[in-house]
C-alpha cells in the first residue's frame, strides 16, 4: 500500500499524459509553440500540473492524518514544484525531464553525506527494524543504493536524450519503476545469507 502511496504522482503523471495524449506519437514533447494554448491542449504539461497537485495532496493527506512525513517525500515536494512549475511558466519539458535524476541524484548525495559526514548509515536506519545484518553487509548496501540512484540518474538522462516524448513518459512510469524492482530483488537474494530474523 506503501508502495502504491509513494508512485501515485508518477501513475497520475503517466495517466495523465497517456490519456490527454491519446497515445499519438507526437516526437517533441510540445504540440503547439504558441504560448496562450491552454495546458489543456499540451499532454506534457497537463501531466506536470497533475503530478504537482498529486504531490501536494500527499502531504496533505499525511498532514491530515498526523502522520509523520518522510524527508524524501519534502525533497520530492521541493523537487518537483521547482522543475514542474519552471515546466509550466516556461513551457519548456525539459525541467520536468530533469526532474527524476536531480531527485535521484539528491538521494545518492544525501546517502553519501550522511555515511562519510554524519557518519550514519540511511539504509540501516531505515531497515535495520525489520532484518539484522552484519555492519560490513550494510556498508556495501549503502553504497550499492547510491551508485544505483547516480546510475537512475544517468538512465533518465539517457532517455529524454534520444526517446521522443511518449517514449521517454513511459519509460519514466515503466522503465525507472522496473529497474528498481530488479535491483531490490538482486540486493535481496545477495544479502538473504546474511539475514537474522529479528
Amino acid at each position: 500500500m506503501k508502495f502504491l502511496f509513494d508512485l501515485f504522482p508518477v501513475l497520475l503523471f503517466f495517466l495523465t499524459y497517456k490519456l490527454a495524449s491519446h497515445g499519438e506519437k507526437t516526437g517533441g514533447c510540445l504540440i503547439t509553440q504558441d504560448v496562450h494554448a491552454s495546458l489543456l491542449h499540451e499532454p506534457i504539461l497537463l501531466a506536470t500540473a497533475v503530478a504537482i497537485a498529486a504531490t501536494f495532496l500527499q502531504v496533505g493527506w499525511l498532514l491530515l492524518r498526523r502522520k509523520p512525513i518522510e524527508k524524501m517525500l519534502w525533497a520530492s515536494l521541493g523537487i518537483i514544484v521547482i522543475f514542474g512549475g519552471a515546466t509550466l511558466y516556461f513551457r519548456d519539458p525539459t525541467f520536468i525531464q530533469w526532474k527524476p535524476t536531480i531527485l535521484y541524484w539528491c538521494i545518492a548525495c544525501f546517502l553519501l553525506f550522511a555515511s562519510t559526514v554524519l557518519k550514519k548509515n540511511m539504509i540501516r536506519a531505515s531497515m535495520e527494524t525489520q532484518i539484522s545484518l552484519p555492519d560490513m553487509v550494510w556498508a556495501k548496501m549503502n553504497i550499492s543504493w547510491i551508485v544505483f540512484f547516480i546510475a537512475l540518474g544517468f538512465a533518465n538522462i539517457v532517455a529524454f536524450k534520444y526517446l521522443d516524448c511518449n517514449d521517454w513518459v513511459s519509460f519514466k512510469a515503466y522503465g525507472l519503476i522496473g529497474l528498481s524492482f530488479v535491483f531490490v530483488i538482486i540486493q535481496t537474494i545477495a544479502i538473504s545469507k546474511y539475514i537474522k530474523d529479528k
